[in-house]
């Protein structure tokens, strides 16, 4: 009688182990297309990173950042007008909009929540964080520089502007996500005021991941052209000027990389090189003001 007993649990053994073989090879063909695909995506971006490294140092030179950009096909110049252009547009752009995206990151985790305008706003933030940059430089270009009717500096603040309060908006409405209530409990029960509870409590508890998506969007807006070339255009020549189009890295790496002259292709490539280089510090910087938090 205890036959069929051993043959059925002989069965369920050898279920179980040719089950357990499926799982295992399953794994195994996932981890090894997992790692397939992220060799090949590192294997394009290592090569991206030795090419501008390669081109970009041999474009380096004290000239680069004293003088301005040269006419065509000239020897020497550089790209100190870009260098200092580019600066201006992205602080003056990220001074524009750190705080307006604060404020409304704050609205949405503080005291709008589920409100109707609320919904509204994480909308229209969710469209412009995935509307390509070109739209914004259009949307800005039909609403100031064909109105004006001149490209200027101001222009492209305004469309670096938009680009970058989407992202700080995202990142403030997360952070402050993550507190927990009871902090906010805790102060409401000490008769504290709610505006003084977010001044003190949340958003002293979320700085670090705040400046963190700050830092993050600047270096999204540092090296946009395609707004850019619909507003601040660039300049030949040095210019404080913002009223006037305004020379940076960008627009001018299209410029100089498209052209056939050789002294410009370098400085295009000492340009990428200037941007890639920026980038990375500000996202190595984001990074470790994230993990100290």
């Amino acid at each position: 009688m205890s036959q069929p007993t051993f043959i059925e649990n002989d069965a369920t053994e050898a279920t179980r182990i040719m089950l357990q073989r499926r799982r295992r090879g399953k794994n195994a063909l996932a981890l090894a297309m997992s790692l397939a695909a992220m060799a090949f995506g590192l294997l394009w971006l290592v090569w991206i990173l030795f090419t501008t490294l390669k081109l970009g140092i041999g474009g380096l030179s004290i000239e680069l950042f004293t003088q301005s950009t040269p006419p065509p096909n000239t020897d020497g110049g550089g790209l100190a007008n870009a260098i200092v252009g580019s600066l201006m547009l992205v602080i003056l752009a990220t001074f524009i909009g750190t705080p307006l995206g604060i404020l409304a990151g704050v609205y949405l985790a503080e005291y709008g929540q589920k409100r109707w305008l609320a919904s509204v706003t994480r909308f229209i933030n969710d469209i412009l964080l995935s509307a390509p940059s070109i739209v914004i430089g259009l949307f800005v270009y039909a609403l100031v520089v064909a109105k004006v009717g001149r490209f200027s500096g101001w222009a492209g603040v305004i469309a670096l502007a938009l680009l970058q309060i989407p992202i700080v908006i995202r990142t403030t409405e997360n952070m402050l996500k993550l507190v927990p209530n009871a902090l906010r409990e805790a102060a409401f029960a000490l008769g504290t005021p709610k505006w003084k509870m977010v001044l003190s409590i949340t958003l002293k508890a979320s700085v670090g991941g705040i400046v963190t998506g700050v830092l993050l969007a600047v270096a999204r807006i540092a090296g946009e052209t395609a707004p850019l070339l619909f507003t601040a255009l660039s300049n030949q020549f040095f210019s404080w000027d913002m009223s006037q189009p305004v020379a940076n890295l960008p627009v001018t790496i299209y410029k100089f990389a498209m052209s056939p002259f050789p002294q410009w292709q370098s400085l295009a490539w000492a340009g990428v090189f200037l941007i890639t280089l920026g980038v990375l510090g500000l996202n190595i910087l984001a990074r470790a003001i994230l993990s100290k938090k």
